[in-house]
């Protein structure tokens, strides 16, 4: 497998975690969305990705898979060992839900277009788009905060598709520095991960297009 990925993209980073935890290997091919006349918006990769967003999965018969819950779910599907979702569907329910917080109301309002928008077309200042990236972080945070557990990852001892999605979204915090220490249960999810090698391997840090 070929994963066309970008170092800081949160959504890379989930996938490339859940490849680690899974232990399937794969290749990565750099798309770099800041220099270069940013890459995504080549005709090269337009032809696997039409969206021009990372990530995309290319699996060994040429098949490109795009957006990451998409991938997520190929991948615990195709290699459901170990598993990313627990056995009952209302513990199920419960991670899905924390990841939907992460996936469906929290990055894509900090991500690169919706950014560049508000830079470029709204006139927004550096203090206007730190204002509005901490909103919605803080936003979907306080709410992750009250649904995950109290001791080990997001839902007890072993990674689950909450974890995915929730530490990609903590280096994005941090990068853009928006204070965390209101979530005392996150930054334990921080801690726990940091020590589990399929999340530093995955950690934009790691990458080959880390700087």
């Amino acid at each position: 497998m070929q994963l066309y990925t970008y170092y800081r993209s949160t959504a890379s980073f989930r996938v490339r975690i859940a490849l680690a935890l899974k232990g399937i290997a794969w290749r990565p091919i750099a798309v770099n969305l800041a220099r270069n006349g940013r890459e995504q918006h080549s005709a090269a990769y337009c032809a696997i990705n039409p969206q021009e967003r990372v990530p995309s999965l290319l699996l060994n018969d040429g098949t490109a898979l795009i957006q990451s819950p998409a991938i997520l779910e190929y991948l615990e599907e195709v290699f459901p060992k170990p598993p990313l979702l627990p056995s009952s569907p209302l513990e199920r329910a419960k991670v899905r839900a924390v990841a939907a917080i992460i996936g469906c109301d929290v990055h894509p309002l900090n991500n690169v277009s919706p950014l560049d928008y508000l830079r470029q077309r709204l006139g927004g200042d550096k203090i206007a788009v730190s204002n509005w990236i901490a909103e919605w972080i803080h936003s979907g945070f306080r709410a992750v905060e009250k649904l995950i557990e109290e001791d080990g990852y997001c839902f007890g001892p072993v990674p689950t598709l909450a974890d995915v999605y929730l530490i990609p979204q903590i280096f994005s915090a941090r990068r853009f520095a928006v204070p965390l220490e209101d979530y005392p249960r996150i930054l334990r999810v921080e801690a726990v991960a940091s020590a589990h090698p399929a999340f530093v391997s995955a950690h934009p840090s790691m990458q080959t297009d880390s700087p």
